[in-house]
């Protein structure tokens, strides 16, 4: 397929292949450095902790809509037996069957490709029925920044974006202005909608489709600003029904395959944007290390914002 001229121009000027080597896997991680997790940790100052995840149950986000994602299954392996060894020992245990990207998640960068490459040019066979060979989630490891919180809704005066609205660069601006603060590089930043209160309203299919998101030109900013990850609070991240018909979810596009940047989805932001509302403070430590399955296309994550 012939990618419209919008989205070429944009992903040429957003390309990081080859700026951290051949054989890099991590992409705009990399951006990470001591010096960023140092100038970090000085966000922390009142010992708030909020965790961005949604619940694991059977009460989760997917519908049935999404083939193959659905709500994590939990069931159990032993409930107060005995040991094996004896003795007055008991134990219950139990173990859990879930879609990788079912609830509060990271993309890796093996998860899209178009024209038959992924970030750095990799070639899509690296997937296989067992797995990412190369660009797994795995590659990721530990990740903790300074975390942005950038509050699109409140910027734009609204408890939420109607859905399907394309964020703006100059709705991430004005977020960025609401917050008196600068995005700089080596950030994590979160994008709020508003849309997950649709969600702990119990709409699920209202959470679903349509939803509002990041756009390609929004590619153009983070890319500029040097952020090193970006989530947002919906289930598609970008704005779905996508802007450009036959033009399937391209800012999952630019952002993993062109710019290698791990993109998250699901964030729960709701009781973190109030407390930033209320005491006026928008950055914050962020500790946000996916699981490290092996080999996987995207991991849960319990994402904690530190202030």
């Amino acid at each position: 397929m012939t990618m419209p001229a919008e989205f070429t121009e944009i992903a040429e000027r957003v390309n990081n292949w080859g700026r951290w080597g051949e054989a890099d896997e991590r992409g705009t991680l990399n951006l990470v450095t001591d010096a960023v997790v140092r100038r970090a940790a000085g966000c922390v100052r009142t010992g708030k902790r909020f965790s961005l995840a949604l619940p694991l149950g059977p009460d989760g986000p997917q519908t049935g809509l999404l083939p193959g994602r659905f709500n994590p299954i939990r069931t159990m392996l032993a409930v107060n037996d005995p040991s094996p060894l004896g003795g007055s020992f008991r134990t219950s245990d139990d173990m859990a069957v879930l879609a990788l990207q079912g609830a509060t998640h990271w993309d890796s960068l093996a998860h899209a490709s178009y024209d038959g490459r992924l970030y750095n040019g990799v070639s899509p066979d690296v997937v296989t029925g067992a797995g990412a060979a190369r660009l797994g989630i795995d590659r990721v490891g530990t990740l903790v920044s300074r975390g942005v919180l950038l509050d699109v809704a409140r910027a734009r005066g609204t408890e939420r974006c109607e859905p399907g609205y394309a964020v703006t660069n100059d709705d991430l601006s004005a977020a960025e202005e609401l917050g008196r603060l600068s995005v700089t590089e080596g950030d994590v930043v979160v994008v709020r909608t508003g849309h997950m209160g649709l969600l702990h309203a119990g709409d699920k299919f209202g959470y679903t489709y349509p939803t509002p998101g990041l756009s390609m030109a929004n590619a153009l900013w983070f890319h500029e600003r040097g952020v090193a990850a970006v989530a947002t609070d919906t289930m598609s991240f970008e704005v779905f029904p996508c802007e450009r018909e036959g033009l399937v979810l391209p800012v999952h596009l630019l952002d993993l395959v062109e710019m290698g940047m791990t993109q998250g989805q699901n964030f729960d932001l709701e009781a973190l944007a109030d407390d930033c509302a209320d005491d006026g403070v928008y950055e914050f430590l962020l500790s946000a290390s996916p699981e490290p399955f092996v080999a996987g296309l995207g991991a849960p994550v319990v994402p904690v914002a530190l202030k």
